[in-house]
């Protein structure tokens, strides 16, 4: 484990992958481009979390909203996230990385599912960094989705209505089991969460980056985790950290 001077390694990160587009456009290139060069950075990013000792890494991938892009950018999005499943997976696996996957599945077709599952049956037993796909995520789905299942479970006598709690609808979330993200880090200048984590995001750190994603190198990631570092997290209590002396 490669561990860099930073005072607090968070235990989850997870990023919002954005500005490839606008990394392609900037070079006069092709968006699809941006995206290849994008997948690079994933792999960077996924390589410097288990260097340092991330334990969870969610990264969003396609979000339920991408499927009104351009046809042609879609495909080419499928496309790569095919060869990077096909590719990728045997080093993910001998690195001990442990995949999950987050999203709705119920309505995807083709390989991808397939593709999906196999990536979390083939790594379900690794200890390593757990490196979390949000495909075809959105939040409020994902919230509305848990709230459906608690209700049928009502309905079926299974729970009392008083029952419901927090704790409840987190172990019917997609991440289940999941710690809560420490840090969110969104790349290429944008300021929102554009309905990833919701949820989850309650008590999160944000570190905003003018940088676009492809841009996004190991320095980078660094640079986030000590920005990270630097904030004294106090979760609705006091802080921990000493008061400054005024003299």
């Amino acid at each position: 484990m490669l561990t860099p001077d930073i005072a607090i390694i968070p235990e989850h990160v997870a990023i919002i992958m954005d500005g490839n587009g606008r990394w392609a456009n900037k070079r006069g290139l092709a968006r699809t481009m941006g995206h290849s060069k994008g997948v690079e950075a994933v792999k960077e990013a996924v390589r410097t979390a288990g260097d340092i000792g991330i334990k969870y890494l969610t990264l969003f991938a396609f979000s339920s909203e991408n499927w009104s892009r351009p046809e042609a950018e879609v495909s080419d999005l499928l496309g790569l996230l095919r060869r990077f499943i096909r590719r990728d997976l045997a080093e993910l696996h001998r690195e001990n990385v442990r995949i999950r996957v987050i999203g709705e599945r119920e309505k995807l077709r083709g390989d991808i599912l397939p593709l999906l599952l196999e990536a979390e049956e083939t790594t379900r037993n690794n200890t390593g960094l757990t490196l979390v796909i949000a495909f075809n995520y959105g939040s409020r789905d994902e919230i509305a989705r848990a709230v459906s299942r608690i209700t049928q479970k009502v309905k079926a006598g299974l729970i009392e209505p008083g029952a419901i709690s927090s704790e409840m609808i987190d172990a019917h979330l997609d991440t289940a089991g999941i710690p809560d993200p420490d840090l969110i880090i969104r790349t290429s200048g944008e300021e929102r969460l554009s309905n990833f984590l919701l949820w989850q995001a309650a008590y999160a750190e944000f570190v905003f980056m003018p940088d676009y994603w492809p841009d996004f190198d190991r320095a980078l990631f660094i640079e986030a985790l000590k920005i990270y570092a630097s904030r004294d997290r106090r979760f609705g209590g006091l802080s921990a950290r000493p008061a400054a002396v005024v003299g």
